[in-house]
């Protein structure tokens, strides 16, 4: 085993000036030798802690789950979590060590670091369907709160509902699925976060020789019911119930099926399980639905929306509520409520410019890659107006042998679970028109399976001259992805200004994709008469 391999030339062991339990009276000092032994046994990273040459039973700390805090110089304190299986229940106990000089101390904490790594990277061969006792790569980077909430809510049958009955979403996938049937004919499919299994079931229509339906949360058991109950395609589906960066399987798959796309494409973080997935489980040159996400960006001006998220804020005005002044906190309070990007169905009308796409390749881009993504913003606008904001939505290519086919959530196409969205500035701009919009879209990924989002607009010189001036007016704002406004609302009739032309809706069905598009997205193009799209 690789890993196996990389963990010989670690230092496997140190010597200690005394160490103890803090929960027992247990505890060891100089007078006799004390020797702490990492240890790879089983497959499990281990600390251990032996004295005379015996392992002391019972007091060894599971690196995958366990952190160590540097007390002082020569002290340590390593917590980890255990499990009491009488009363099943965990607990977290405490070891504090002692190190002979700061040195060791020092050696010791490196080599903590190096065994930790190697918990979340090393792979080792279990049976179909078992998880790995080790910490995934899901655990290291996500809070266990959010985690333990996300896989609540899609454990639900209510909320799977709500997604199978966003026909838009559903029928493309199953269009994408049996028009393609020889994508899938004879092959070996895997299901990222199967969710209900539908998916998987439509892969068992379209011919798949064998699925393996791999959903973290308890909706597993109910995949397992909804597949029984469909014999004559169940009897090619196995449900396993674990998160894709820890469950093994027998083979690999000539072809992913997902649906790991949130809202702004990245929400949820689930694209990164998806290239997890890829990297694991795919054989080289496998085909994976959907292909290639894009992300659609345009400024917009909407009025009556700015209004409605300041007011909000005009409560904490009130200098006599019950006798108490709140205009303290008013500022704090409209900040917070711009923070908030605006989750809803919008007029495509209230664009200001054509829009722009960056293009995400599911095929090539890296996990490490969605941590951090980063987009220069390039507009001109169409129109004289106030710019409130930059309005995105998302579409995403099933690249089929036979039928291509795109699941877009564009403005003004019939409406997914999706909405779109909308990042609202506090401080509007005013732009005329021909006149240059630029700025950055900067998105964090944070713990809580979500991203910040830093979005930075300005307004530079037009007309004679411009090319010597400067930036007229700039605005900025961070938002939290994770904490969205759902407005929700379908898009209302707004009285065009006599100068402002309607914006044609911008068909990503019918949108071909070049290869350069790829490489260096640019300004989307009128739709052209063709409706299947070609990759060339």
């Amino acid at each position: 085993m690789e890993g196996s391999a990389g963990l010989k030339n670690k230092h496997l062991e140190f010597t200690l000036a005394a160490v103890s339990e803090l929960s027992s009276s247990w505890a060891s000092s100089s007078s006799t030798p004390l020797i702490a032994r990492f240890s790879a046994d089983g497959g499990i990273l281990e600390l251990r802690f032996h004295q005379e040459s015996e392992f002391i039973d019972g007091f060894n700390v599971d690196i995958g789950t366990s952190q160590l805090f540097k007390l002082g110089p020569v002290q340590s304190l390593c917590v980890s979590e255990s499990f009491d299986t009488n009363e099943e229940k965990s607990y977290s106990r405490g070891v504090a060590i002692q190190f002979r000089n700061e040195e060791e101390s020092r050696d010791f904490h490196s080599a903590f670091e190096q065994w930790q790594k190697e918990d979340v990277i090393q792979g080792t061969h279990l049976p179909n369907g078992v998880i790995s006792a080790s910490r995934s790569k899901f655990d290291n980077k996500i809070e266990p709160s959010s985690a333990k909430m996300y896989f609540h809510y899609y454990g639900q049958l209510l909320h799977q509902q709500n997604m199978l009955q966003d026909y838009v979403r559903t029928g493309t996938y199953y269009a994408a699925v049996i028009e393609n049937r020889a994508d899938f004919t004879g092959h070996v499919v895997v299901d990222v976060g199967a969710g209900s299994g539908i998916l998987s079931l439509f892969a068992a229509q379209a011919g798949a020789k064998h699925v393996y339906a791999v959903e973290a949360s308890e909706m597993a058991e109910y995949a397992r019911k909804l597949i029984a109950g469909n014999p004559t395609l169940g009897q090619r589906i196995t449900v396993i119930k674990g998160k894709v960066e820890e469950v093994e399987l027998p083979e690999k798959a000539d072809i992913l099926i997902s649906e790991p796309m949130g809202t702004l494409l990245v929400n949820e973080r689930m694209l990164e399980s998806y290239i997890i997935a890829r990297e694991r489980f795919l054989v080289p040159n496998g085909k994976m639905f959907p292909s290639i996400g894009r992300i659609h960006m345009a400024p917009f001006s909407d009025e009556y929306l700015f209004v409605e998220i300041a007011n909000k804020a005009l409560f904490w005005q009130q200098q006599n509520y019950y006798g108490v002044d709140l205009t303290p906190l008013y500022g704090s309070a409209f900040q917070g409520y711009f923070s908030q990007p605006v989750v809803d169905a919008f007029d495509p009308r209230l664009l200001v410019s054509p829009p722009l796409c960056h293009v995400i390749d599911f095929n090539e881009i890296k996990e490490e890659d969605l941590y951090e993504i980063d987009i220069p913003l390039k507009f001109i606008a169409s129109v004289g107006t106030r710019v409130h904001g930059l309005a995105c939505w998302f579409d995403v290519l099933f690249n089929g042998s036979t039928v291509p086919r795109w699941l877009t959530t564009a403005p003004g196409a019939p409406t997914t679970h999706w909405y779109q969205i909308r990042c609202v500035l506090s401080q509007p701009i005013y732009v005329m028109a021909g006149q240059e919009i630029t700025g950055r879209l900067h998105m964090i990924a944070h713990n809580a399976q979500s991203y910040t989002i830093y979005l930075t607009l300005s307004a530079k010189m037009w007309g004679p001259g411009a090319e010597q001036g400067g930036i007229l007016q700039t605005s900025s704002c961070k938002l939290d992805l994770k904490e969205p406004y759902y407005r929700m609302s379908q898009p209302q009739p707004y009285t065009l200004a006599q100068d402002q032309q309607p914006h044609q809706l911008l068909q990503a069905q019918d949108i071909p994709i070049h290869t350069e598009d790829l490489e260096e997205p640019e300004l989307l193009q009128q739709p052209s008469e063709n409706s299947g799209a070609q990759l060339q």
